[in-house]
């Protein structure tokens, strides 16, 4: 198609710039549309990386306050199900609470080893029977007895099935302490004699010759007895203990029944 100019040459002049420029609206228009175009079909992720990263950037430039004063601004972006607003000083406190048990635990390490080297210096434990033949036959009678003498005795328990600390001696029944301290001390005493028979006997636990506690029996209608005392007290180093038969009295059949057992309860170390 032709288009012929029958005004003067100002106005061909006026139509052609106007042309030029809806050319110029429109090639500009076209790169716009066609950028769009690409990044909504290939670039989304890049963009989106892009968005974060400047917000990123911003989160940790900002210095104004923040709607919890306590946020971690790196927390988002690396520990997102971590994040919090005490994020950090739980960090903290974990770190802390696990020096604190570490140290604990050498304390108890170093306090185990402590007692272990100061008890292994105090096992001190005993214990010790009177044997059968320690019984003998009471003339014009059928009862084996020990006893009676007509003096108090100490009595011997010569079958030792314990001793630490070697503080028992089976020969004379005593006990020697070998440390000061707290000391737990029983004794069994048994007897039995034929019909018509007298349980007769009285047996007393002493301390450097005086008496601390006592069993005894004295009567015709049971054929038999036992009695058991327990006592903790405090004992000296060198302090002794036996058990001792008053005079006139007997302990008859079964001497194997009678015990006599002690132990440190706890030491004074100071």
């Amino acid at each position: 198609m032709r288009i012929s100019f029958t005004n003067s040459p100002q106005v061909e002049t006026a139509f052609l710039n106007r042309k030029r420029e809806q050319l110029n609206r429109t090639m500009g228009v076209l790169p716009l549309v066609l950028l769009s175009g690409s990044l909504f079909l290939c670039g989304r992720v890049a963009a989106l990386s892009s968005a974060m990263d400047v917000l990123r950037q911003d989160a940790l430039q900002w210095n104004g306050s923040l709607t919890c004063s306590k946020w971690d601004c790196d927390c988002p972006f690396y520990r997102q199900r971590g994040c919090c607003c005490a994020a950090n000083e739980m960090y903290q406190v974990e770190e802390e609470s696990f020096k604190r048990i570490k140290y604990l635990w050498q304390k108890i390490i170093s306090l185990n080893s402590s007692v272990n080297s100061l008890s292994d210096g105090f096992k001190v434990s005993f214990k010790a029977t009177m044997i059968p033949n320690m019984a003998i036959e009471i003339p014009g009678t059928t009862e084996r007895c020990f006893g009676p003498f007509n003096t108090n005795v100490p009595i011997p328990f010569p079958h030792v099935t314990l001793n630490s600390g070697n503080g028992y001696n089976p020969s004379m029944g005593v006990f020697t302490a070998l440390c000061r301290g707290v000391y737990m001390f029983s004794f069994t005493t048994y007897s039995s004699v034929g019909e018509g028979g007298r349980l007769y006997h009285k047996v007393q636990l002493m301390k450097n010759g005086r008496m601390v506690v006592s069993v005894w029996e004295n009567n015709r209608e049971d054929a038999e007895d036992s009695a058991t005392q327990v006592v903790v007290m405090e004992m000296q180093r060198g302090d002794q203990v036996y058990l001792e038969l008053l005079s006139g009295r007997k302990l008859c059949t079964n001497m194997e029944y009678n015990i006599f057992t002690g132990h440190i309860v706890y030491p004074y170390t100071v």
